[in-house]
């Protein structure tokens, strides 16, 4: 079928029909995600202007590496499929593009050529393609996972085969997924003595996405790996604490309601996943051509306010647990706030908040609105 996306006109597959998979894949609900990597981009040449070459590592129809061409990067689609590599081929021809296509493994490919920017969209999860990418990029790898049950905890033993980590599915586990891959991705670039920044990461439609910088030196990897730590989660009053360190210490006990059934997670990436001034600038760059540019910007927007602490509470999930009514989620929100503690709405759901106060005093602020 004939797409259009951004200025570029394209032939994809079409959806699954009838229990026939076609062999290379589109999602159009990834649009969203395709429409904020080109403001990224964008934003990024201006942050970096010596980016100029950028690798769509798995291709597909050829939508990343055509719309990147089309925005004047040097680009490389790579795929191992041969259906694939046609069609990225056909796409670029089509927007009159310039741009280099391999049928090749992507590690093999990493590992044989430089890159200022990386992108690395698999199905699943992208670890198996993080070591070549951070040893072989100079300035961004941009990264997409799927995998967002074993990356939340739901499926437990995947997510810690794949991540080298314990995820655990709390109230918060979609934030949990995202720095559950954090903390696999500046693990994964460590060992090549390169530290990350992550400048932009958000977790819509069922995968994470994030933009990291690189910073190719040793004691920038040193300062990655310090971001790392532990979550200790009580299952029974919802209380929750973090402890920066690779050496777990956590709770024995509750210092809330005194229970033992804590949870830990880690090591998890425990330091902030935005970067307010390239937000802004990101932003800057949605302009009319993309289609999702106006939910783009309202995601940008709620990211920028967001607080930078490790989990978000569900108000649905809290009430629920204290045996109340939830009320308006303006009003919740305004009790805190005149409590004297800051909060902030998330992009993780409508009911979800962060908040610098704790799960006491967050029932200490609000109860008494809550019970009327």
């Amino acid at each position: 079928m004939r797409v259009t996306e951004g200025t570029a006109e394209l032939e994809v597959p079409g959806e699954q029909t009838d229990g026939f998979e076609e062999s290379v894949f589109y999602n159009p609900r990834q649009e969203l995600n395709r429409d904020l990597t080109i403001a990224a981009l964008r934003a990024f040449r201006e942050r970096e202007p010596r980016a100029e070459t950028y690798l769509d590592a798995m291709t597909a129809s050829g939508v990343r590496g055509v719309r990147a061409a089309t925005d004047g990067w040097d680009v490389t689609c790579c795929d191992v499929d041969s259906e694939a590599v046609s069609l990225a081929r056909e796409n670029l021809e089509r927007n009159d593009c310039e741009a280099t296509v391999e049928r090749a493994n992507a590690n093999a490919l990493m590992h044989e050529s430089m890159f200022d920017v990386i992108d690395l969209d698999p199905f699943g999860t992208p670890m198996p393609f993080a070591d070549a990418a951070f040893a072989n990029c100079h300035n961004l790898v941009c990264v997409t996972a799927t995998d967002t049950a074993p990356l939340c905890g739901a499926h437990l033993n995947s997510g810690i085969r794949s991540y080298g980590s314990v995820p655990r599915n709390t109230d918060y586990h979609t934030e949990m997924g995202v720095r559950t891959l954090l903390s696999a991705l500046a693990r994964s670039a460590a060992r090549f003595d390169v530290g990350v920044t992550p400048i932009l990461t958000h977790a819509t439609s069922h995968y994470v996405r994030t933009y990291l910088e690189l910073d190719r030196k040793a004691s920038a990897a040193d300062g990655a790996i310090e971001h790392l730590g532990y979550i200790s989660h009580c299952e029974d009053c919802l209380h929750r604490e973090s402890a920066a360190g690779l050496i777990a210490d956590p709770l024995e006990r509750c210092p809330n309601c005194g229970g033992e059934r804590i949870l830990v997670a880690g090591p998890v990436w425990l330091g902030a996943i935005q970067d307010e001034e390239f937000l802004e600038s990101v932003r800057g760059h949605l302009t009319g051509e993309f289609e999702t540019a106006e939910t783009a910007r309202e995601l940008l927007e709620t990211l920028v306010a967001e607080l930078e602490v490790p989990t978000y509470y569900d108000q649905h999930k809290l009430c629920k647990n204290w045996g109340l009514p939830a009320n308006a989620m303006d009003d919740f929100l305004d009790a805190l706030k005149e409590a004297g503690h800051r909060t902030s709405r998330t992009h993780y759901g409508g009911t979800t908040f962060k908040s610098d106060a704790t799960v006491e005093e967050i029932f200490d602020a609000t109860a008494a609105d809550l019970r009327e």
